[in-house]
């Protein structure tokens, strides 16, 4: 427990408690009272109110559009349904930059919809909920439809026979053991939308603002750090309740339920009904996954001159059509991100699989005190931690402010929990009798961990290192602050872009997001190839 224990102390709470602080503090005393002259202003009140109302709108809009899609990943067996099962993962690993970048292209100025028939729905809300839904989609699949493909058919058949309607022993019989995993999927959903970021301020406008949006406006823009500071102890206060119901939901699930091998509840649809359900999720996977894609796809070959490489030669060039955006070359933010990523995977997986294994001792409250600030960046506002960390690590011995290793330092807090919730359960099945025996024949601590528990765990190791990398390659919020002009990533080269006016800059834009979510969607057909079931679930 002492490196990643001390990693977290040293690279997130020294520098959110320092930022905190500056906001709190006037004349090395604490002044609370800012506290209730922060919320109590109407332009913060309506923050919290868009914030809560849109992530509590998405939740609700989700879990309707994604309940049928749980349902036919569960039962229906269909040619290509391990491909599909990937593709509606994709948005769940890419950026939120890119996400944006997609929905602008097709909701936006000059976008699909604007194009055939006049309409803009960008700067309104409706973007951003269909956005969140875009992304939140594979929370509900695979939460809901992994444990939906578990429960035996066999008990709800039986209500059937005992005179009970299709919705009345669907009510009485899988409802209710589906409860905990829909309601730890819905927590799941309204903590992302809830700290969204990248996506409500591309496509939100100056119209909304969420906390998360807002902390940046008043810590990067006005230099407001005491409304920051306030800003992010009720963000991290919401956030922490958030996560302590999903964690009680959770524990719920996992004692009250007896499951069954998926492949025993599987099989082909019958009748109209069912390949009418499964019509109509491939529709909604066309149309709200897919169309998207294709569109921002489309947008990054679509050049003045009709289709072609345009945009992407652009790339590599600085100032190309005047734009003074960058100093260097944006195609160069490919390599830095993809750097970056690697050094912050590597850092993930030493602290996160350092922290899984002290978590498999099972040591009462102190690992349970320990599970739980690994889960702490979740709940603190990115740009918190980026804005904290230019003000807290810029004197000796750690003077990192002009250093590289700052980016994967702040992208690695984001991919550990990642690590240890992947790790973790494979970790704790290990037989402690494997280890028991190789001490009895002489081996070290280190050797029964590299012969006993390494190969046995090495699948959930390439598992977590994939969803590390993915989510380091799209981290956005501290990385806006820390990243050097000259050594821009691919998510603040793709927001720089579109903050300037300019077809060749929109081009550009889309080319870098084109670029990156080709990134993350093969990580991810990597992970799902090497996915096993007990390591490759949310």
């Amino acid at each position: 427990m002492a490196v990643p224990v001390a990693f977290f102390a040293l690279f997130f709470a020294y520098p959110v408690t320092a930022i905190v602080g500056r906001g709190l503090k006037a004349e090395g005393d604490w002044q609370f009272g800012r506290i209730g002259e922060v919320l109590s202003r109407p332009d913060i009140l309506d923050v919290l109110w868009f914030t809560t109302w849109q992530a509590l709108a998405s939740t609700a809009l989700t879990l309707l559009i994604a309940l049928p899609g749980a349902y036919v990943f569960a039962r229906f067996d269909f040619p290509g349904k391990q491909v599909l099962r990937a593709v509606v993962t994709v948005p769940f690993v890419l950026p939120t930059v890119v996400v944006g970048t997609a929905f602008l292209a097709l909701l936006g100025r000059g976008g699909l919809l604007d194009e055939l028939w006049g309409v803009r729905l960008d700067t309104t809300v409706w973007a951003i909920l269909l956005a969140h839904v875009f992304f939140n989609y594979a929370v509900v699949v695979r939460t809901v439809g992994g444990l939906w493909s578990q429960l035996d058919p066999r008990q709800e058949e039986a209500a059937r026979v005992l005179g009970a309607g299709r919705f009345a022993a669907f009510r009485r019989v899988t409802l209710p053991a589906l409860a905990p995993a829909v309601a730890a999927a819905a927590l799941m959903v309204f903590l992302f939308t809830f700290t969204s970021f990248g996506v409500v301020q591309i496509l939100g406008g100056p119209a909304y603002s969420t906390l998360e949006v807002e902390i940046y406006r008043q810590t990067g823009q006005l230099l407001d750090l005491p409304t920051a500071a306030v800003l992010t102890l009720v963000q991290f206060a919401a956030v922490g309740g958030i996560l302590a119901v999903h964690a009680a939901t959770v524990r719920r699930r996992e004692r009250a339920l007896k499951l069954v091998d998926p492949a025993q509840t599987s099989r082909r649809p019958r009748g109209a009904g069912q390949w009418a359900l499964l019509g109509g999720v491939l529709l909604t996977a066309l149309l709200l996954i897919l169309l998207p894609l294709g569109v921002l796809v489309e947008r990054s070959f679509d050049g003045p001159g009709g289709y072609g490489f345009g945009y992407y030669e652009a790339l590599r060039s600085v100032g190309a059509g005047g734009s003074s955006t960058f100093l260097v070359p944006p195609l160069e933010a490919v390599g830095n991100s993809l750097r970056y990523a690697l050094v912050a995977t590597l850092i993930a997986l030493v602290i996160g699989g350092l922290a899984a294994a002290a978590l498999t001792r099972r040591a009462g409250r102190l690992v349970r005190g320990f599970d739980a600030l690994l889960m702490l960046p979740l709940g603190v506002s990115a740009v918190t931690v980026g804005f904290g960390f230019l003000i807290t690590l810029d004197k000796p011995p750690l003077d990192l402010r002009t250093s590289w290793i700052l980016v994967p330092l702040a992208q690695a807090l984001v991919g550990v929990p990642f690590v240890v919730r992947t790790m973790l359960p494979v970790l704790r099945a290990v037989d402690d009798r494997l280890r028991e025996a190789a001490a009895v024949l002489g081996a070290s601590p280190l050797r029964a961990w590299r012969e006993v528990d390494l190969p046995l765990v090495r699948r959930a190791v390439l598992v977590a290192a994939g969803f590390a990398f993915a989510v380091s390659l799209g981290e956005f919020g501290a990385t806006v602050f820390i990243a050097r002009p000259d050594n821009p990533t691919l998510p603040v080269a793709v927001a720089r872009l579109l903050g300037r006016s300019g077809e060749l800059n929109y081009g550009q834009a889309m080319a870098l997001s084109t670029i990156l979510m080709l990134v993350c969607a093969v990580s991810l057909l990597l992970l799902e190839r090497i996915r096993t079931d007990r390591s490759g679930e949310f």
